[in-house]
């Protein structure tokens, strides 16, 4: 059982956070529904990774500046720069967006587009749109479920080969198995590595979806891809 509240696991160098809130937990009951609609899932979804965000950005970084309020002058933060640049996984990862961007809009985003290799099953890039160099950048995937963990650790993996060395993934649901791989991949990589989500479910079964899960989340989002 996971105690209430956030709870921080180590697993090699990953870091894990469960969020458990009565609003995150209201919200995910929603998108579990198979009746749940395309438009209502859509927008619990964004709702529900602003939530995510919130914690996933306790460690972005901050620099002092000052302020001048309608009274007087006084100390505050602002974000540093390199700005944080937000990375949803192509395609269920564009529903996220949206919220995440709303607690972040000053957020530079880039987009990765990987895929299974049916012959090999390795993942491997079919699109990105990324910066050269992310050195000194602090990124944040947005993938909705981590099942097996390909795509997912292979997005790390590319971040890290650009000079990412800051990364945290924001999930809605994750399997223990895709927990456990993706612990496996990043062991190696030797930088600070923190996966949110809103509950770590039973198991993956036997075609590789999360039970009880919540079904596939593009097809949820924006219909069956034929």
């Amino acid at each position: 059982m996971i105690p209430k509240g956030i709870e921080v696991w180590e697993a090699s160098i990953v870091k894990l956070r469960v969020i458990e809130h009565p609003l995150v937990a209201h919200k995910l009951t929603h998108l579990r529904d198979q009746s749940t609609k395309s438009h209502t899932f859509r927008q619990l979804v964004e709702e529900l990774v602003t939530l995510l965000a919130y914690e996933a950005t306790r460690e972005v970084r901050i620099e002092p500046t000052e302020v001048i309020t309608p009274i007087a002058a006084t100390h505050g933060v602002k974000l540093s720069k390199p700005r944080p640049l937000v990375v949803p996984i192509l395609r269920a990862g564009l529903g996220m967006l949206e919220g995440m961007t709303r607690l972040i809009p000053s957020a530079e985003v880039g987009f990765v587009g990987m895929v299974r290799d049916e012959t090999t099953l390795e993942p491997f890039t079919y699109a990105e749109r990324l910066p050269k160099d992310l050195s000194g950048r602090q990124c944040y995937v947005l993938d909705p479920m981590l099942a097996t963990g390909g795509s997912l650790s292979g997005t790390v993996q590319f971040l890290r080969n650009r000079g990412a060395t800051d990364i945290t993934a924001i999930c809605l649901l994750a399997a223990p198995e895709g927990i456990a791989h993706i612990g496996e991949v990043t062991k190696d990589l030797d930088i600070p590595f923190t996966l949110v989500v809103a509950a770590v479910d039973t198991c993956l079964n036997e075609v590789g979806y999360i039970v009880p899960g919540l079904g596939d989340a593009g097809d949820r989002l924006y219909g069956l891809a034929e």
